[in-house]
Formats: C-alpha cells, sequence, structure tokens
C-alpha cells in the first residue's frame, strides 16, 4: 500500500515539473524575437568614441597608454613596463608634433626626500628608454612629484603599487616644470 502511494506522489511531482516546463514554453511563446536582419552592433564603436583623431592625446590615452607602473622602492624597467615603453615610443615616432612630459610617482613607504627622489629616478628612466628608441631627448622632460599626487589613498599594500607609476603626458608646449632652454 505504501509502495503505491509512493509512485503516486512521484508521478504528481513529475507531473507538475512538465507542468511547469509546458507553461514555461507557452509563456516565451508570446515574447518577440530578435530580427535576424537587425546588425550585429557589438564591434561597434562605443559612444562619444567615433571621433577620436588619430594621433591625438585620447588616442594615445585610450590606444597606447600613458602609465608605466614599477616595483616597490625600484626605478628598474620591467618586461611588462618596456613593452608599454615600446607602444608609446612608436606613437611619438608617429607623431612629432608632441612635446612630452615625463612624470615620476611613488608610495607611501620613505621619507618624503627619498619618495622625491626615487619618482625623478623613474621618471628619468622612462626619458632614457624613450631617447633609447629614438625620441629626441629635446622633445622631453622629467618631474618627479613623490607622493604629492597619489592614484588611491590607501593602507593596503595591494592598491599602492598604483602609485608607483610614470605617466607620460603629451603637451603642445613645455610648461613650466620643463628646463629652461
Amino acid at each position: 500500500m505504501k509502495l503505491g502511494g509512493g509512485l503516486k506522489a512521484i508521478a504528481k511531482r513529475r507531473l507538475g515539473a512538465q507542468a511547469l516546463i509546458l507553461l514555461g514554453a507557452l509563456s516565451l511563446a508570446g515574447c518577440n524575437t530578435a530580427d535576424l536582419s537587425t546588425p550585429d552592433v557589438t564591434n561597434a564603436t562605443a559612444a562619444g568614441f567615433a571621433n577620436i583623431k588619430p594621433g591625438s592625446e585620447e588616442d594615445f590615452m585610450l590606444n597606447v597608454g600613458r602609465r608605466i607602473f614599477f616595483e616597490s622602492g625600484s626605478a628598474n624597467i620591467t618586461d611588462e613596463a618596456r613593452i608599454s615603453i615600446e607602444r608609446q615610443a612608436a606613437f611619438l615616432k608617429k607623431n612629432t608634433g608632441w612635446l612630452v612630459k615625463i612624470q615620476g610617482h611613488a608610495d607611501d613607504p620613505g621619507g618624503e626626500a627619498a619618495n622625491k627622489a626615487l619618482s625623478t629616478k623613474r621618471a628619468q628612466a622612462v626619458y632614457d628608454a624613450f631617447a633609447a628608441q629614438g625620441i629626441d631627448r629635446k622633445r622631453m622632460w622629467v618631474k618627479g612629484y613623490g607622493i604629492e599626487r597619489p592614484v588611491t589613498n590607501c593602507d593596503d599594500i595591494t592598491c599602492q603599487s598604483q602609485n608607483r607609476r610614470v605617466v607620460v603626458n603629451l603637451r603642445e608646449e613645455f610648461d613650466e616644470s620643463a628646463p629652461r632652454r
């Protein structure tokens, strides 16, 4: 007797599941389907980016990148940084009208003077790497900011790495931080 009651319960559950599936299928049948003649826009230019002129500052920032990152306490150029520098140098070779302000930055560890010196060494390392890639030294200048301009303020070591950087900025003219010519 119990066996028959158990089979009835299983049959009811199975029938209930089938009814839910059928009900779901019927509810979807009333939905509109995609018009296959609509073009795929997944590879379309994002709004606001269609008018970026090749060789512009926006082109540099979006397609090349202007940041180069460093290890803690170091001004040595890593393999990853070298790849960024090569891409930036290629852009600068094609677009010779730009002047280049190379800004060094540091994270919190160390004193103010040590961080200022380290950030200047980082900027100088990128300057030298650009010169080695054929960029005219007369187009470039360096400025070390130490910890004056952090990207992030946090105590966690993982976000401090964002502050150990050089930012390559394109300029149309020399600014007050450029050496007198």
